[in-house]
């Protein structure tokens, strides 16, 4: 099971902005919303929020609206879009599951729910910083 550092999501209640800031300040490049499909959101599951997205060329940004919400929408525990996270790809994800579970640490599986191309797992280190794992499944 390998693990690479994947990309840091910011949150924000205005994601424009935040997007601009990053681009014209720091000069990172934009990144097509279209290279991120997304999965629709249906009834009162899923989430709606804005989506941008920057690089430096190899690290992205995922810059995204903050939705107090999500997880009590997704029947999830753990909420990536209340205060940001950080995010590792894995080549493996039912490995790491497995380790996750033999160290006893809980986490919510949201699978498919914000990017149809990618299955999402997000659980806390022990700071309460929230934390990505994701496997490309497509």
């Amino acid at each position: 099971m390998k693990l690479e550092f994947h990309h840091i999501n910011f949150v924000s209640e205005n994601v424009d902005r935040l997007h601009a800031f990053y681009t014209e300040v720091l000069g990172l490049d934009d990144i097509a919303q279209d290279n991120f499909p997304r999965t629709e959101a249906e009834g009162s599951r899923g989430y709606t929020g804005k989506i941008r997205f920057a690089t430096d060329g190899g690290m992205q940004m995922h810059l995204a609206e903050k939705e107090l919400t999500v997880a009590f929408k997704n029947g999830q525990v753990i909420n990536p879009v209340e205060r940001g996270h950080i995010a590792f790809r894995t080549d493996d994800l039912q490995a790491f599951l497995r380790l996750l579970d033999e160290k006893g640490i809980p986490y919510s599986d949201y699978g498919t729910t914000f990017a149809k191309e990618w299955h999402q797992v997000f659980f806390q280190d022990p700071e309460g910083n929230v934390i990505e794992v994701h496997q490309q499944i497509a």
